[in-house]
């Protein structure tokens, strides 16, 4: 169920109005802190693959992913919303694309920590397997995707 996302995107994080680019791909708006490079890595990876990327810098972060519902286990150093879903963390573009294409009933995706290898981090050496998982409002978890 997308309601806490819902909630979340259209009171805190797209203000008046939802903004489509020209692409008609939904805006992905990120919440991060002003001083983590990683995070603006992986909103030019965001922009790489094809979406506008609105950037906001908070030094709230903990707030933003309480009201966002972001579950502690999930966490990471960003948290985006897109299409009413929550994207924590280093998710890949091709699985927000799956997302807006399949449309589950989910709150949104998150990979959690910070692993190496994924967008964003790309930490030269690392090839470190990692999962974006696909959670509910009330906490549950899925494996989306293996990488």
């Amino acid at each position: 169920m997308r309601i806490t996302a819902v909630a979340f995107a259209a009171g805190l994080l797209l203000g008046p109005g939802i903004v489509l680019a020209e692409s008609h791909q939904p805006v992905v708006t990120v919440h991060k802190s002003p001083t983590c490079g990683c995070c603006g890595n992986w909103a030019e990876h965001m922009r790489d693959n094809g979406f506008t990327v609105v950037e906001k810098d908070t030094e709230g972060m903990p707030q933003v992913k309480a009201l966002a519902g972001v579950p502690g286990d999930l966490a990471s150093c960003h948290t985006a919303v897109v299409d009413g879903y929550i994207i924590e963390g280093h998710v890949p573009a091709a699985d927000v694309r799956r997302l807006l294409n399949e449309a589950p009933d989910a709150a949104g995706l998150a990979v959690p920590g910070m692993p190496p290898s994924s967008p964003g981090m790309d930490v030269p050496g690392y090839d470190t397997p990692y999962e974006t998982l696909l959670f509910t409002d009330d906490g549950q978890t899925k494996v989306f995707s293996r990488h």
